[in-house]
């Protein structure tokens, strides 16, 4: 896959979503980004809200996220609705710069490209931070975490692969090709855009089939 450490991506939510809580960023971090943020267009009416910002070695904002509808805890069998009918309803949609290959800021290395996979990637493992199967033991949940892990970088290195479906749905207005896939806690979506960037989406809860994307005209009403 062409990204860089994985496009910086941290290890999925510790129990019961602590580390989601702790690693939410102000707007701030939002305003440093070059590039344009995507969410869900006008047709959701729901709860918005910044997660957080991904960033380079140097400083420089290269991924983020927001999420709409309910804000997720990990999904163990405290929390969790019935496998038809989810507690939660969420989506959250990750902006992901476009970079070429690129010197890093030091000049010491090579920083590589980001692309599709690195959204598909981005996505995947959000989906894991809040995610944990009821009947597993307390005890085996980072062994599960690491193994899902490596599963989701396989994935998004394959877009191509079986495990991927098509799905056409509107970024600002204009149909757009996705990578689509499925899994027993939620569904996880890849595309590029024309503004410059790649976004990568998870879910769970609302069909994904309906969904739309727009550039966020003001970052700030969603602090």
């Amino acid at each position: 896959m062409e990204t860089t450490s994985r496009v910086g991506a941290q290890a999925p939510a510790a129990e019961g979503g602590q580390q989601f809580l702790i690693a939410r960023r102000t707007v701030d971090g939002y305003l440093r980004a070059p590039f344009p943020w995507y969410g869900l267009d006008e047709a959701f009416t729901g709860a918005r809200w910044l997660m957080q910002v991904g960033m380079a070695a140097d400083g420089a904002v290269e991924h983020g996220s927001i999420g709409h509808g309910d804000e997720p805890t990990v999904r163990n069998e405290h929390v969790a609705g019935s496998a038809d009918e989810p507690r939660e309803k969420f989506a959250v949609v990750v902006t992901v710069a476009a970079n070429p290959s690129r010197r890093s800021a030091d000049g010491t290395g090579l920083m590589e490209a980001t692309s599709v996979s690195s959204a598909a990637w981005l996505a995947g493992v959000g989906l894991l931070s809040f995610t944990w199967p009821g009947q597993m033991d307390h005890s085996l949940r980072d062994d599960w975490l690491e193994q899902q892990t490596e599963t989701a970088w396989a994935l998004a290195d394959d877009l191509g692969g079986s495990e991927w479906s098509t799905l056409s749905l509107p970024v600002d207005g204009v149909p757009a090709s996705f990578h689509y896939r499925e899994s027993e806690f939620g569904w996880v979506l890849a595309g590029s855009t024309e503004a410059g960037v790649h976004l990568g989406a998870y879910g769970r809860g609302m069909s994904a089939y309906g969904l739309g994307f727009s550039v966020v005209k003001d970052i700030t009403a969603y602090a």
